[in-house]
């Protein structure tokens, strides 16, 4: 359902850190994997009914944990978060997305990267300006994690794929 690279990659880079939550948490590493690369599958074809045709797609194949998370990865839709996996993708999805941009503007992209840099960028609402600042704010506390600690784990996680994700700079 996806073509574009930017969303290509925006599922790729959330699914390298939603398993890197399952790690941390001692979870299944593949059923996080996968919720973060289909979050938004449906996206790009059907905007309009986004999450609606991937979540019904998981639900017909029985995949009931995956498709709640993904129809809860916005909390404007009024959806519960009742597992640490629906949490974990809201608390995923747009702050990966936000640290992504922040190392497509450095020369030496994620290497260097630190929470203190995402936080300067994350109060200058000109930067990455379509991202929902409020969103993170929430998915956060939803997620009962503190900001600089939360971006670093995600550095972390996206650093061991530089090359794949292209956010490894310009030099």
């Amino acid at each position: 359902m996806t073509e574009t690279e930017s969303l290509l990659r925006h599922a790729r880079s959330v699914e390298i850190t939603m398993r890197a939550l399952a790690r941390k948490h001692g979870e299944d590493e593949v059923e996080w994997g996968v919720t973060g690369l289909l979050h938004d599958a449906d996206y790009e074809k059907w905007p309009e009914n986004h999450p609606h045709r991937i979540v019904s797609r998981l639900r017909d194949m029985g995949e009931d944990k995956i498709a709640h998370a993904i129809s809860a990865h916005y909390t404007i839709w009024g959806v519960s978060y009742d597992t640490l996996l629906s949490k974990g993708l809201l608390a995923a999805d747009e702050l990966t997305g936000f640290i992504v941009a922040c190392c497509l503007v450095r020369p030496d992209g994620v290497h260097s990267l630190k929470s203190k840099s995402v936080k300067k960028k994350f109060k200058d609402k000109k930067f990455a300006a379509k991202v929902d600042r409020e969103e993170i704010t929430r998915a956060l506390e939803i997620y009962e994690v503190e900001f600089s600690e939360h971006v670093d784990f995600l550095i972390g996680a996206l650093r061991e794929h530089a090359d794949e994700l292209q956010i490894g700079g310009r030099g």
